[in-house]
């Protein structure tokens, strides 16, 4: 369904259970934090948050607009965030589910945030900031992959740059092999479509011929 027919949930969450309603009661209650995180956050790049970015596989895309927020997931090669210098990323629009979300947001509202994972490793990576849809060819074509350019690449000038603790990613045993989930334990893409759509999109032939069609897609 197009994004603008979506219906939306507008009624206020009404829950009976004591709620904060102000900062003053969430700060009463969390206190202050102490040095280590606070001191960790900057507005620019350092070479040691630059090693995290250069080495990451996968980072998540936060942006904002009018209809709510939104998180998208973003996967290249190792490196595939661009650093052009210690205060601006770049990240090339992959091919996806052409949605295109993120970038609905971006055009609304410049606001963006980008978590940054390294497998294996537990501290993920947060920059925020504020971030533009840039189709300059030159520019798009300095990202090809095998001869496959983004359509266009979301630029992000940083405000704030800082590492998040591990205590996530260690209690979830995220890259923990012997915790990951068998794939035919849980719905595919193709039940999840069919489940949707009343049985008019998806279904087996769906998740047959996806992975060829991932393939030829890819870039």
């Amino acid at each position: 369904m197009p994004r603008d027919g979506r219906t939306h949930g507008r009624a206020a969450l009404k829950c009976a259970m004591p709620t904060i309603t102000s900062l003053e009661q969430l700060e009463a209650l969390y206190g202050a934090p102490n040095d280590a995180s606070t001191v960790k956050e900057v507005a620019k790049l350092t070479p040691e948050y630059r090693r995290y970015i250069a080495a990451s596989p996968f980072a998540l895309l936060a942006t904002v607009g009018p209809e709510g927020v939104d998180c998208s997931p973003r996967g290249d090669r190792s490196g595939f965030v661009r650093i052009h210098d210690d205060q601006t990323l770049m990240l090339p629009d992959r091919r996806g589910n052409n949605r295109v979300d993120s970038l609905r947001n971006i055009v609304s509202d410049p606001r963006a945030a980008l978590l940054f994972l390294v497998p294996g490793v537990g501290n993920t990576l947060r920059v925020q900031g504020r971030a533009q849809i840039v189709i300059d060819r030159e520019l798009r074509e300095s990202f090809a992959v095998d001869g496959h350019a983004p359509r266009s690449v979301i630029v992000l000038a940083i405000s704030t740059v800082y590492f998040q603790c591990a205590r996530a990613l260690l209690r979830s045993e995220l890259w923990n092999p012997a915790r990951h989930v068998d794939p035919k334990s849980l719905p595919s893409a193709g039940d999840m479509l069919a489940s949707c759509s009343a049985g008019q999109v998806g279904g087996t032939d769906y998740d047959r011929d996806w992975p060829a069609r991932a393939q030829r897609t890819m870039w």
